[in-house]
């Protein structure tokens, strides 16, 4: 008997734990499809209002009205940018409130990871938190470090002279 109820509590925690997983997964579609749509209402209505995006350029370290402000020129014209998903690893603890993902993407830069956090909040999860970076083949790797070389000089410099 002790059997047939843990194995129904450990199947109604997978059910559980699927329907979370699929919970997320379509937020994170609909913000990308939000995006592709430029429906700026949409898209940021996915994200919490204390969110970060993280996007590829070493400055872009987004607080949420700072993001918005930057992406509203791209939507107001009628096009952002359109992300289609071509692998997701989801990530969670059984019935928290916090979830965190991997993804690779195919952009018009390419492939890109995106990465990043989500939050429950009133029953529905909203993203806290993404990462996004251009995904690098490790022979290419010299090539692009020599690229931006130049650039990452300066930054560094900068950086490190406001930390005195």
């Amino acid at each position: 008997m002790h059997k047939i109820i843990f194995s129904s509590l450990l199947l109604l925690n997978s059910l559980c734990f699927a329907q979370q997983n699929t919970e997320i997964n379509d937020v994170l579609e609909k913000w990308h499809k939000a995006a592709a749509d430029a429906n700026f209402e949409a898209y940021f209505g996915l994200m919490t209002e204390d969110a970060i995006f993280i996007g590829t350029d070493p400055t872009e370290n987004w607080a949420y009205p700072d993001f918005k402000a930057f992406a509203k020129p791209y939507f107001d014209k009628g096009k952002a940018w359109s992300f289609s998903t071509l692998e997701r690893n989801i990530f969670s603890e059984n019935k928290a409130n916090t979830a965190w993902f991997d993804e690779l993407l195919d952009t018009q830069m390419g492939i890109c990871r995106g990465s990043g956090v989500l939050q429950k909040i009133s029953g529905s999860w909203k993203i806290k938190h993404y990462v996004l970076s251009i995904a690098i083949p490790n022979e290419n790797v010299k090539e692009i470090t020599a690229l931006k070389s130049t650039f990452d000089t300066d930054l560094m410099k900068k950086l490190r002279s406001g930390k005195d």
